[in-house]
């Protein structure tokens, strides 16, 4: 893949989630609209029905601000995908944000287009900026950095849990 436009991909959330951990309720990009080497325009609409916005607040729903971050971070975790091992080998952890502004409310309903860059790596660090735009300005930017580290070996199955009442019972002291 190369940085040109010309050779950039667009697509929706079944290639997503073939490419990043995040699952509904979770996964808040709808679409990319480009994707590029180092960069990429993604999209997403944010529902009444959105589980963070049920409390926050009643009267006057906003989009958290940690969402919007979160937006972003997803955003750049599709573009470190093609950067990284085939997806289910790795899981992109965020390690810092930095100069985070919020410059306009998001509201339920409202559709934001999400623009993050890839600016630098080392080793598997990933140094990033984006932004959220709302009818072309800019309601949300930061810098970021992710990592990549291996998924967890899954936890050995647990015994019995009969076995363990037994054991339990065994080892109970005396009177």
């Amino acid at each position: 893949m190369t940085s040109s436009s010309a050779d950039s991909r667009s697509f929706g959330p079944d290639q997503i989630e073939a490419m990043i951990p995040h699952r509904q309720p979770m996964r808040l990009i709808d679409e990319v609209v480009e994707l590029t080497e180092s960069t990429i325009h993604a999209r997403k609409t944010f529902s009444p029905d959105d589980f963070f916005v049920q409390g926050h607040f009643p009267e006057v729903p906003l989009v958290p601000g940690v969402i919007q971050c979160e937006c972003c971070l997803q955003a750049g975790a599709v573009l470190l995908s093609s950067h990284t091992p085939d997806a289910g080998d790795f899981i992109p952890v965020a390690t810092r944000m930095d100069s985070v502004k919020f410059k306009k409310m998001v509201r339920p309903g409202d559709t934001v287009e999400i623009h993050v860059t890839l600016k630098e790596r080392l080793a598997n660090a990933f140094f990033l900026s984006g932004k959220m735009l709302l009818s072309g300005k800019t309601t949300t930017r930061l810098e970021f950095a992710c990592s990549i580290t291996s998924p967890p070996k899954s936890a050995p199955p647990e015994s019995d849990p009969a076995e363990k009442t037994d054991t339990l019972e065994n080892n109970e002291a005396t009177p």
